[in-house]
C-alpha cells in the first residue's frame, strides 16, 4: 500500500523522513545527552529570533539567551498584530505553513510555522500514535471534528481526509438522528480509531449507553480513542472505556505549538520535550516546583519562522514530581486561565469547579446530555442544557445546596433548557464562560 499520508506531506515540502530521523535521535538519547541538546537548543533558537526577528528583538530590548528567566514571557495579545511583522527574516507566505487559532481562549491569531519545524510536529505525532499500534500511512480514523460549511471549504476538508486516510463525522449537529447515522458508518467500516473533540464523542458514548451497544462489538476493528482539545473529565472517560470497549488516551495540544502532552500506554501524561521545553511559572514568572499549580509556559524549539519563545499559553497547570527534564509528566491540567470564576466574597474558583458539581448531580439519570455555564454577574450564572425533559425544582434545588457548599452560598442561577448549544466555530464546546 502506498503511505499516502508520508507522501502527501513530502509533496508540500514537508520533510518527513529527515524529520522522523532527528526526532529518532533526540528519543534516544541519555539523560545527560538530553540535558545538553535542551540548552543548546533554547540559546539556538532565542539567537536565531534575535538575529533575524525584529518583532522579537524590539520585545526582548536589550536582553540575551544567556538568562533564561530574565527573556520576556511572550502571550497571545503580543502576537495579535499582522503576521508580515511577526515572520523572521527569509520567511514569507511561500515557505511556511500557515495557519491560525482555533480562538477557543478568546484571543485568536494566524501564526507561522517554517515547513521543517511543522514536519517535526508530524513526525512527533506519528510516533505518539504509534504507541498504540496506530500508523497514519494505513489506520482508518473515525474523525469527530468541525468542517467549514461553505462549498469550496467542504470539499477541500473531505478531499485532505480522504488523502490522510480518514472519515469526518461533523459536530455541530449531534442530535439522535444524526447519531444514528453515525452509528451505522461504524458497522459499514474498518475504523482503526477514534478522534476528536471530547464533548461529541462523549455525547456518542451517551447515545449508545441508551442504546446498551458496545462499539468495538459492532466495529471489532477499533484499537483506540484519542480525545482532544476539552477537558476529559474522570466520570467521561469511564463511560468512554465501558461504551467503546477500548483504550482512551488524552491528548493536549496547541495549533500553534505542537503536540503538548500525550497519554503514554503507562497511562501518564507524558509532555513533548522532543519539540517544545515546557516551564511552569507563578505570577512573577518565576517557575515553581514541581507539584504546584501554575501558568503553563511554552518554548518552541525548533520553530524559526515564528517565535514561540516563553510562549504564555493562556492553561494552568501542575508537573509531576517525578518528572525529569527528558521524561516532564503533566500531573495535571487545571483549564484555561480566563474560565476562572471571580465570586462575591473576592474568591476566585476555576469554572470546570461548577462544572463539576453540577455534572454530578445533573447526570446521575442520563437525562441531561450537555450543559455550559455562563458568568453574567459576580453572583449571577446562566446554566444552558439540553435534555429530554426539563430539570424540575428538587434538581435543581439540589445543584443550588451542592453550589453553596463547595463554592459560597447566596449565588444566583438561571436554568435554560435548549435543544442545541452553541460551540465555536470549529465545534467546540466552551464549558465555562465568564463574561466579567
Amino acid at each position: 500500500m502506498i503511505r499516502l499520508f508520508d507522501l502527501s506531506l513530502q509533496l508540500n515540502g514537508f520533510q518527513i523522513k529527515k524529520a522522523k530521523a532527528e526526532l529518532d535521535k533526540i528519543v534516544r538519547f541519555s539523560e545527560e545527552e538530553y540535558v545538553t541538546f535542551l540548552e543548546n537548543k533554547k540559546r539556538e533558537i532565542v539567537d536565531f529570533h534575535l538575529n533575524h526577528n525584529s518583532f522579537y528583538k524590539d520585545l526582548v530590548g536589550d536582553k540575551n539567551a544567556e538568562n533564561w528567566e530574565n527573556l520576556p514571557i511572550l502571550n497571545k495579545q503580543n502576537l495579535q498584530k499582522p503576521l508580515e511583522e511577526r515572520l523572521s527574516r527569509g520567511y514569507s507566505k511561500a515557505n511556511i505553513y500557515l495557519n491560525k487559532t482555533s480562538g477557543s481562549s478568546g484571543t485568536p491569531f494566524v501564526f507561522a510555522k517554517d515547513k521543517y519545524s511543522h514536519a517535526l510536529t508530524w513526525a512527533s505525532n506519528i510516533m505518539r500514535f504509534g504507541w498504540f499500534g496506530i500508523d497514519f500511512n494505513h489506520s482508518y480514523q473515525a474523525r469527530f471534528y468541525g468542517i467549514p460549511m461553505d462549498f469550496i471549504g467542504y470539499q477541500k476538508e473531505r478531499f485532505k481526509d480522504f488523502l490522510t486516510h480518514r472519515f469526518r463525522f461533523p459536530v455541530f449537529d449531534l442530535s439522535d438522528e444524526i447519531l444514528e447515522k453515525f452509528l451505522k458508518k461504524f458497522k459499514t467500516k474498518k475504523f482503526d480509531y477514534i478522534n476528536g473533540y471530547t464533548s461529541s464523542i462523549v455525547l456518542f458514548a451517551k447515545f449508545l449507553e441508551q442504546k446498551s451497544i458496545i462499539l468495538n462489538e459492532i466495529c471489532p476493528t477499533l484499537k483506540a480513542c484519542f480525545v482532544t482539545s476539552e477537558m476529559l473529565f474522570e466520570t467521561d472517560k469511564i463511560l468512554l472505556e465501558k461504551q467503546f470497549g477500548i483504550p482512551i488516551i488524552s491528548e493536549y495540544g496547541a495549533s500553534e505549538l505542537d503536540l503538548i502532552a500525550f497519554e503514554n500506554p503507562k497511562g501518564e501524561w507524558q509532555i513533548n520535550a522532543e519539540t517544545l521545553f515546557v516551564e511552569i511559572l507563578d505570577e512573577n514568572n518565576i517557575p515553581v516546583p514541581h507539584g504546584t499549580e501554575g501558568k503553563i509556559v511554552i518554548t518552541s524549539l525548533f520553530n524559526k519562522a515564528n517565535p514561540f519563545i516563553r510562549y504564555e499559553i493562556g492553561d494552568i497547570g501542575i508537573l509531576d514530581e517525578k518528572s525529569t527534564p527528558q521524561k516532564p509528566i503533566l500531573k495535571k491540567l487545571i483549564g484555561r486561565t480566563n474560565d476562572v470564576a471571580i465570586l462575591p466574597s473576592g474568591k476566585k474558583s476555576p469554572g470546570l469547579t461548577f462544572y463539576y458539581v453540577t455534572k454530578s448531580i445533573i447526570e446521575d439519570d442520563g437525562n441531561v446530555k450537555e450543559f455550559i455555564i455562563k458568568q453574567t454577574q459576580l453572583d449571577t450564572f446562566e446554566i444552558e442544557y439540553v435534555a429530554e425533559t426539563a430539570l424540575v425544582s428538587e434538581q435543581i434545588q439540589k445543584i443550588k445546596e451542592a453550589i453553596a457548599l463547595y463554592l459560597e452560598p447566596n449565588l444566583h442561577f438561571t436554568f435554560t433548557r435548549k435543544t442545541i448549544l452553541e460551540r465555536t466555530k470549529r465545534g467546540k464546546l466552551k464549558q465555562f464562560k465568564s463574561y466579567l
